[in-house]
């Protein structure tokens, strides 16, 4: 048995399966994530995160939190808080920070914020279980924040619907941009994974942070309506990311805790599911992105070779026309390259049995249960 639990002959999970990393932070560890599962990995970051350590509105913000220490303060990442600390400890300040975050209620978003407040050495007051900025702002409210001085350690951009509301309750609030996110300066890898996903050479595209996915839809400009399809699978790593997809009507994989980890788990069970398996000349054959499993065997398979099989299969067991089959391929071509086309499926999978050629009307896929002539599904 292997470490995932399959014996030595059985494929990994993603095997046959392209997923695509758009994560800037991070995006090596996910990348590693996929690849032991058997994925085939594109990388194409949407985002890079500009450090404000420097920056003077950080500053002004650490200014504004030692003249006037907050009452209570809103930990949102746990790289962000510590890029505060950090920042602070070079302007010589880290102490009194420190000092007067000690003295104050803080509220984190999850498990790595509350990382960073005890590697601090200071201790949270609360902690959202669902890790979302949401919850903190209903806990808040409920609490009651009139009169009382909130800092928001923000995360990426301004949160207005957060602060908006802090303040409309009544709160002073002040905000501490640790970070922000900006598209890469080379958008040249973001337009190639835009146009593999439009040629069905992406079977799913994983995000970490809602500014990638806006940015990745403005890259593909009109096209971001026909990214997302039935085969394509948009897997988000927390509902904040999931947002700006499910606001245009994309569907999206969310896992329930937003960690690495359980986005990998959710695709590694959730592609799988998606694969069209078939009985074809008594074999049973799962259609994956760039492979097909014949019985379990694996076999990889080219993008013509399977731009064909995949256009069969989508008519099982009727007759479906080199003009049509042509029209399937990636490139503009002719019923000869078909024909080549065809005769390559043949070999990757092993045998001629499974696609069966229908003289002057173009070929079927022998789908067990169907009639030869008549290219349907036999009646019972």
């Amino acid at each position: 048995m292997t470490a995932a639990g399959r014996t030595a002959d059985e494929p990994a999970p993603l095997t046959g399966f392209t997923v695509a990393v758009t994560a800037d932070r991070r995006s090596a560890e996910l990348r590693t994530l996929l690849e032991r599962r058997g994925a085939r990995v594109v990388t194409a970051p949407a985002i890079t995160i500009v450090p404000l350590r420097d920056d003077v509105a950080l500053r002004q913000a650490t200014e504004e939190c030692l003249r006037r220490p907050p009452d209570t303060v809103v930990v949102t990442t746990g790289i962000g808080f510590r890029g505060w600390l950090e920042a602070a400890e070079g302007w010589g300040v880290g102490e009194p920070l420190r000092g007067g975050l000690d003295r104050a209620r803080l509220y984190a978003r999850g498990a790595k914020p509350c990382g960073a407040i005890r590697a601090a050495g200071l201790s949270e007051e609360w902690a959202a279980p669902t890790e979302s900025c949401e919850e903190i702002l209903r806990e808040l409210l409920a609490e009651g924040v009139a009169g009382r001085r909130v800092a928001v350690q923000l995360h990426g951009g301004p949160q207005e619907e957060f602060v908006t509301a802090l303040r409309t309750a009544g709160a002073e609030v002040v905000e501490v941009p640790v970070y922000r996110w900006a598209a890469p300066a080379d958008v040249g890898p973001l337009r190639r994974l835009v146009g593999q996903i439009l040629a069905g050479q992406v079977d799913a595209v994983t995000f970490t942070s809602a500014p990638a996915v806006r940015t990745l839809l403005e890259v593909a400009g009109t096209a971001a309506t026909e990214l997302f399809t039935d085969r394509v699978l948009a897997a988000c790593v927390g509902p904040v990311t999931a947002a700006p997809l499910r606001t245009a009507g994309v569907p999206t994989l969310v896992p329930e805790r937003a960690r690495l980890g359980a986005l990998v788990r959710a695709v590694t069970d959730e592609l799988p599911r998606r694969a069209r398996r078939l009985p074809v000349a008594g074999t049973e054959l799962e259609l994956r992105g760039h492979a097909v499993l014949v019985d379990g065997a694996v076999r990889l398979l080219a993008p013509a070779t399977m731009a064909i099989l995949t256009a069969l299969a989508d008519r099982p067991g009727a007759v479906v026309s080199r003009a049509d089959l042509a029209a399937a391929l990636p490139r503009a071509a002719d019923g000869h390259a078909v024909d080549m086309a065809v005769v390559r499926l043949r070999a990757a999978l092993g045998s001629s049995r499974y696609v069966e050629t229908v003289v002057k009307r173009g070929y079927r896929l022998r789908v067990d249960g169907t009639h030869p002539a008549a290219g349907g599904v036999r009646s019972r």
